[in-house]
């Protein structure tokens, strides 16, 4: 992909604003990145912590373009009221905003946020917002992005996925919470940098990766470099043993 896209490339930095489990463990932040493709900027995931650590880690949230979403857990999700929230009440000056995730990311922004700010989502937000919806090993163009969803095996309600996003000339592929599954191989193939989750130790484990299911087959993954991240204590524990990287929060990997 980098060599036909050429023309248009360019550095990627991405700045990890979450790397932990939907419990914090080790008193990380929610799942969240933030990629600066130094066009449309954009975040993989939004947990509840996403705009918190863009103000700690010195990102201008209003600059924020697209927000693409693995699945519908709230770590991955609570934290788009927030952004939507703040432009509302602040009037920030922003441009538009476009949400794209699996079946069913409207309704459940909508339901979020008048659970979160009752009687806030018929206010009108001020700029352009749109959603999308990703349909599983279906390529969905944005702006000059292109994000290929892949199957995953998560929790089923929350229509789990993982991604592949192809930005000026580099691949970020991003597996979501999901068990290990043959499309975290395709998904991950050539890519400049693979964002894997790595919830526990040992496994398997139900609905999640664990380390020793990844050490099994992590010679099927053909990615240019992979880090480690959705870490519970266990993991934490243990992190100077592990034999790939791992992601902390404020971690900038550019590539």
């Amino acid at each position: 992909m980098r060599r036909n896209a050429a023309i248009h490339e360019q550095a990627v930095t991405l700045t990890f604003l979450g790397t932990g489990d939907a419990f914090g463990s080790g008193g990380r932040l929610q799942s969240s990145i933030h990629v600066d493709d130094r066009r449309t900027p954009f975040l993989l995931d939004c947990g509840a912590t996403a705009l918190i650590a863009m103000k700690r880690f010195g990102i201008d949230g209003t600059s924020v373009q697209g927000i693409f979403v693995t699945h519908l857990h709230g770590d991955h999700t609570c934290g788009i009221p927030f952004i939507l929230r703040e432009a509302q009440i602040l009037g920030t000056d922003r441009g538009p905003l476009s949400i794209a995730g699996p079946a069913g990311i409207e309704e459940h922004v909508h339901a979020m946020m008048n659970s979160l700010f009752p009687g806030s989502w018929g206010r009108g937000f001020g700029y352009d917002l749109a959603f999308a919806e990703l349909e599983p090993l279906r390529p969905c163009t944005w702006q000059d992005v292109v994000v290929t969803p892949f199957p995953a095996v998560h929790s089923p309600l929350t229509r789990p996925l993982s991604l592949r996003v192809e930005t000026a000339g580099r691949v970020i592929a991003c597996s979501g919470d999901t068990e290990w599954n043959p499309h975290l191989v395709d998904a991950a193939h050539g890519a400049d940098l693979f964002v894997c989750e790595c919830f526990d130790l040992l496994g398997p484990r139900r609905n999640h990766l664990d380390y020793q299911t990844l050490l099994e087959n992590h010679h099927l993954l053909h990615a240019g470099r992979i880090v480690l991240t959705h870490m519970n204590a266990t993991m934490l524990e243990h992190a100077g043993a592990l034999r790939f990287e791992r992601a902390h929060d404020g971690m900038q990997v550019t590539i």
